[in-house]
C-alpha cells in the first residue's frame, strides 16, 4: 500500500510541475487552450478525458510490466 500512495504521490506532483512550466513557459499558448476548451461540448471535453485516462494507465501499465 505504501508503494502505491508513493507512486501516486509521485504521479500527481509530476503531473502539476508539468502542468506549471506550461503555464510558465507559454502563458498565451495556454489561455488559448482553455479557450478553445471552453468552446467544446461537453461530450468532447467527457471523451478526451476518457482517452487521456486510458493512455495514462496504458502507459504506467507499460513501464511497469516492460
Amino acid at each position: 500500500m505504501d508503494d502505491l500512495l508513493t507512486s501516486l504521490g509521485l504521479a500527481l506532483g509530476l503531473a502539476i510541475a508539468l502542468e506549471g512550466a506550461l503555464y510558465a513557459l507559454f502563458p498565451a499558448a495556454m489561455r488559448r487552450v482553455i479557450a478553445r476548451a471552453l468552446d467544446q461540448p461537453e461530450n468532447n471535453l467527457r471523451i478526451g478525458g476518457l482517452v487521456a485516462a486510458v493512455a495514462g494507465v496504458a502507459l504506467v501499465w507499460a513501464v511497469l510490466n516492460f
